[in-house]
């Protein structure tokens, strides 16, 4: 392997440390601890663990937080009922909803529902809008990470050719957005390509950075990457594998092991975008409760 590597664990410890560093001191000066409060609907296994992760690592910041479980069978009235009384609690700063929700609940309703100023996820339209002028907002985790990840490693992207693979409101759509704003990490020419983009492989030999959130296993491979290209893959796959103790491995978008020797630097699966996800949902209820984004309550 000839790339360097591209540590989400490494930057995602370091980030959590900050945080962690700067609510002491928020709360030494008189502020209040952050606080935040999750929604879980049903039992899905999944959803239970990465929710839990997130209440520890409240915890291990020095934030308060508030774990709402609800039934599977809770109506959409009632959930947005549940919903309207987060948002008019002003004890809480941010909120999440844990997806998935049960089908009979429609997701873009629920998420439209929860306030701007405590949609700590960067999923409201507001949010999404106000991110898109290049207004403060709180961005979405996995953008957020993508972005911090770049910047801590000091990747160069001002004239550069960014091509997205992926177009969905949660990381394609807003990262072509992000790497073509008048900042740093930013200034890119960007490229938002997507399962029907014709020629694909013709363009993604042009990047110099290459973002990939296709959803396809092991898709991008060592001939459609530019040599000394920075690729970020954001896939994650679980795929059976006998011959390990767990019986699966996990795999990303980007066949990893051909690509690492061609690329200057690349994110690993596991271990590179998916750990910053925690990080980038702290950094945002931090600063909903300093206002930094929306302003002082």
């Amino acid at each position: 392997m000839t790339a360097t590597l591209i540590d989400g664990k490494k930057v995602s410890k370091t980030l959590q440390e900050e945080i962690a560093a700067e609510v002491a001191a928020h709360v030494a000066a008189g502020g209040k601890k952050p606080h935040l409060a999750a929604i879980l609907v049903g039992e899905d296994g999944a959803s239970r663990t990465y929710v839990n992760a997130k209440v520890k690592a409240c915890e291990q910041v020095g934030f308060d937080s508030t774990l709402v479980k609800l039934d599977a069978a809770i109506s959409e009235q009632e959930l947005l009922q549940v919903v309207a009384d987060i948002n008019e609690n002003p004890a809480i700063d941010g909120l999440i909803v844990q997806l998935p929700l049960p089908r009979h609940i429609d997701v873009a309703k629920v998420t439209d529902k929860i306030k701007p100023e405590k949609d700590v996820d960067g999923f409201t339209p507001a949010n999404v809008g106000r991110m898109t002028l290049g207004w403060p907002a709180y961005v979405a985790a996995t953008p957020f990470g993508i972005v911090e990840l770049l910047k801590r490693y000091e990747v160069e992207t001002s004239g550069k050719h960014c091509v997205v693979i992926g177009r969905s409101h949660i990381v394609g759509s807003p990262m072509s957005i992000l790497m073509a704003r008048n900042a740093y990490p930013g200034n890119c020419t960007v490229t938002l390509t997507h399962s029907r983009t014709q020629g694909l492989a013709d363009i993604c030999r042009t990047a110099d950075i290459l973002i990939v959130a296709l959803g396809k296993a092991e898709f991008v491979t060592a001939d459609m990457v530019k040599p000394g290209a920075v690729v970020i893959d954001v896939g994650i796959h679980r795929i059976e594998d006998a011959s390990r103790k767990s019986g699966f491995r996990l795999l990303g978008d980007v066949k990893f092991d051909e690509v690492a020797e061609k690329a200057a630097a690349i994110t690993p699966v596991p271990g590179g975008v998916g750990p910053m996800t925690i990080a980038s949902l702290l950094y945002n209820t931090l600063l909903a409760a300093k206002g930094a984004v929306y302003g002082a309550k």
